[in-house]
């Protein structure tokens, strides 16, 4: 099971700053995160999802040692 973060407006819409999740791949979890909490399901597709640090695909595989940051946009630069 992956521990998943949430940072800045995707804190605020999940309602948590972090939890476990049981999905296997990150197209997986982004389903499942839009079907339960339909306002973070908005802003998913605009956010980068990091696994161990890194930009993956989304057939990336989630496992059960696996840290995944979910980063909306931001603005500024």
């Amino acid at each position: 099971m992956a521990r998943v973060r949430y940072f800045a407006a995707a804190e605020d819409l999940a309602g948590v700053s972090e939890e476990i999740r049981a999905e296997s791949t990150v197209s997986a979890l982004r389903a499942a995160l839009a079907a339960e909490r339909p306002a973070l399901g908005r802003i998913l597709p605009r956010c980068a999802l990091l696994v161990a640090g890194a930009r993956t695909d989304d057939d990336a595989s989630l496992d059960a040692d696996t840290l995944v940051d979910v980063l909306p946009p931001f603005a500024g630069g």
